[in-house]
């Protein structure tokens, strides 16, 4: 795919069956087609296409691409993405076919939804814009044409999934010398609001394939059971009679007699349709299936027959951006392995174009679990430029106030109730994020207006210079234990002035520099002021209040050491059990591990009594779950920020701001009793880090591997130091 900008000779063009209708229910798919003629010869040939919401290509009977879900969701009013296919090994001399298929997706969101998306100012019937370009010279354009037609995918709809009647099919409709004289002619239409741009984020793929492990009748259908909870869909094999139906529902939950249940999961729209695809027969045969242009979050499947059909398989397949693997953890202990398993299938489950809170009852880009969760995808996966995307839409996002939504894209739901400092500062920590594990500066280049216009719309909302707008530590078991949200609120803004005075720094904005670190400091005098006690003690001593202002740098470093020691104290009367949020999550294992106690962090996380990540694997969890007793979602980010605190403290690794992208890091394991030995690597823009370890009584033995154009700021367990360069190393010491 070219990143090149072009310039556009076609026009948008629709089959223009009705006008949108905010309450219509969704329309069949269009179906397009246009012939053409290739010359003798050509060197080159690619497709700049925009489908919105979703579109397919095919080319002379075959698929253009195995990507799915495309084009990559953005604020529509602001920014469209256009993709470009090569097109040169499908298309041939004399006559060819071009074939797409519209779906909805985010841009015609017909599902009534607390959301809103189905009130988008955007909102449109699918539409095409698209140029064939052989050897730099449009062959082909969109215009009026081509023909359309509506043919078996008779709905579809990002969060209620699809129905499709292979009764309808049309077969041959993208092969030459197909009769499309019933069809009619597209005409054209309006352009979608936004500018248009190159995608320049990595695609939606398929990724893998889960066989049924079990399954259970019932008298209204079939349970059958999947490993793992994830992001996508059912492959349907089937074989009856023409007009038998088979409706499959997606769920990960199940009753205590073994049924689907999707009542924690059941409430993304205002309809009884919920997580529902559907396919009608028409009986030839063996038949199979899988959907366009949806997707669904599920561990569990229930299959209801209609008629007359018995199905031959089911087959998950699971969903997700296409980032490489960029690093991996796995230790001697089998629950700690098995939360890093849960957190990167959660990841991967819930980066599906755009960062979001689960896969099934939302779909949404809530910025607070992309940032809680931005530094454990940065260390397990090259996702720098799903980063730089989802940055760039929430910054399309902004009003001109400066104020911003709580979910990424938005429909005008999320300003008023859902957002706020903890989540907002996705816009300005996420750049710092990649800047430091890649050292690439475009998205806060990109970004840095915006960042800007937040800070003063904070500085609008500021009461004697702290901020008590916005949620909190969020998904707290008890509530009364919740950290104030004036503190976790003034936390953040505290670190994003920090931040950007060094974003100034950066890119030569003296003034801002100096403006940025004046309001750091009077946030800083007024939080101590405000939320500090005496002997350490910040609010009432929540975990988080506690947590909050050693993560954050808001403490001075006697205060910091007392409130860890009370931190300390209280996590071992609470027998390493969480008292916490979403936010202390990230807080209280990396400030325990920080300041010398990763033993302790480690029981936290890996302890089996309610509440914990630990309890979590005891219960049988496929995903990280949203909240601590497993009422809602089971398929939540949020509080995976744990794979990262595997990988900088029991691994040892940690980049280094004075050398963003890794060109200098700290290495520092921490051989906690529990575990005989750790191996991790991760891959940075330099090449390979591995560092393993092991421990036998008092004797630990670490073996690293250096890559050139990297240097290494080693610390061993028993406090000697090394400056090493890139190699292969063995280093052995005793443990005190």
């Amino acid at each position: 795919m070219t990143q090149d900008t072009h310039s556009f000779s076609g026009y948008w063009i629709n089959n223009n069956l009705r006008p949108c209708n905010w309450f219509s229910d969704g329309l069949p798919a269009p179906f397009l087609r246009r012939e053409f003629e290739c010359p003798a010869s050509f060197q080159d040939a690619h497709l700049f296409i925009c489908g919105l919401g979703y579109c397919e290509v095919w080319v002379n009977g075959r698929k253009a691409s195995e990507n799915v879900l495309e084009p990559v969701v953005t604020q529509y009013d602001r920014r469209v993405h256009y993709l470009c296919y090569d097109l040169k090994s499908l298309l041939h001399p004399g006559k060819n076919v071009i074939g797409v298929i519209l779906g909805t997706g985010w841009y015609n969101h017909h599902s009534s939804s607390g959301w809103q998306f189905s009130h988008a100012p955007w909102r449109d019937n699918p539409k095409m814009l698209c140029d064939l370009m052989l050897d730099g010279k449009c062959l082909l354009k969109s215009d009026s044409s081509w023909k359309t037609a509506t043919g078996p995918l008779i709905f579809d709809s990002l969060r209620k999934g699809e129905t499709y009647d292979a009764r309808l099919e049309i077969p041959g409709w993208c092969d030459n010398n197909f009769d499309d004289s019933t069809w009619q002619k597209t005409v054209r239409t309006a352009p979608p609001p936004g500018n248009l741009v190159p995608q320049e984020v990595e695609p939606i793929a398929i990724f893998d394939r889960y066989e049924v492990i079990s399954s259970k009748d019932f008298p209204d259908g079939t349970v059958y059971d999947f490993p793992l909870n994830i992001a996508g869909w059912c492959l349907l094999q089937v074989r009856g009679e023409a007009g038998a139906e088979i409706h499959l529902t997606y769920g990960e939950v199940k009753t205590a007699d073994g049924d689907l249940d999707i009542s924690n999961i059941s409430n993304p729209t205002y309809s009884n349709r919920h997580h529902l695809d559907s396919y009608i027969l028409k009986g030839d045969g063996l038949e199979s299936w899988e959907p366009r242009f949806t997707y669904h979050g599920f561990q569990f499947v229930k299959a209801k027959i209609v008629g007359k059909a018995e199905i031959i398989s089911l087959e998950a397949r699971l969903i997700h951006s296409h980032f490489k693997e960029a690093g991996q953890f796995t230790s001697s202990d089998p629950v700690l392995n098995r939360l890093q398993e849960l957190t990167r299938i959660s990841y991967l489950s819930n980066y599906v174009g755009i960062p979001t809170d689960c896969p099934h009852r939302e779909k949404n880009g809530w910025t607070g679990d992309a940032m809680l969760a931005a530094e454990t995808g940065l260390w397990n996966f090259q996702s720098a430029s799903g980063y730089r995307h989802f940055t760039r839409l929430l910054a399309d996002t902004q009003r001109l106030s400066g104020q911003l939504p709580g979910i990424a894209p938005s429909a005008g739901w999320g300003y008023n109730w859902g957002s706020g400092p903890a989540w907002d500062s996705l816009l300005i920590l996420v750049p710092w994020y990649v800047w430091l594990y890649t050292g690439d500066e475009r998205p806060i280049r990109e970004n840095y207006p915006e960042m800007k216009r937040y800070m003063e719309y904070c500085m609008s909302m500021a009461e004697n210079d702290l901020l008590y707008f916005g949620l909190g530590d969020w998904c707290h078991h008890d509530r009364s234990r919740i950290a104030p949200v004036g503190i976790t609120s003034s936390g953040y803004y505290y670190i994003d002035a920090i931040t950007m005075a060094k974003f100034a720094d950066m890119l030569g904005y003296q003034q801002d520099q100096k403006d940025f670190f004046t309001l750091a400091e009077k946030i800083r005098k007024a939080f101590r002021n405000t939320f500090y006690r005496s002997n350490g003690l910040y609010g009432n001593g929540e975990w988080t209040s506690l947590a909050c202002p050693v993560y954050q740098g808001l403490a001075d470093p006697d205060e910091a050491e007392a409130a860890v020691q009370l931190l300390l104290k209280s996590v071992r009367n609470n027998q390493h059990r969480t008292d916490f949020g979403i936010l202390g999550a990230k807080y209280v294992p990396r400030v325990l591990a920080e300041y010398g106690y990763p033993e302790d962090a480690y029981r936290l996380i890996t302890q089996p009594e309610f509440p914990g990540w630990g309890n979590w694997v005891r219960r049988g969890a496929a995903s990280l779950w949203e909240n601590w007793d497993g009422t809602a979602s089971r398929n939540h980010i949020m509080f995976g920020d744990i794979s990262a605190w595997m990988f900088e403290f029991l691994g040892g690794i940690s980049p280094l701001e004075s050398a963003p992208g890794f060109r200098q890091f700290k290495i520092q394991p921490n051989p906690v009793p529990q575990l005989q030995s750790v191996q991790m690597y991760h891959d940075c823009p330099f090449g390979r880090i591995q560092s393993a370890w092991q421990q036998d009584k008092h004797q630990f033995s670490l073996q690293l591997d250096i890559p050139a154009g990297t240097e290494a700021n080693l610390t061993l367990p028993d406090g000697t130091r090394h400056q090493i360069n890139a190699g292969t190393y063995d280093f052995q010491c005793q443990i005190p």
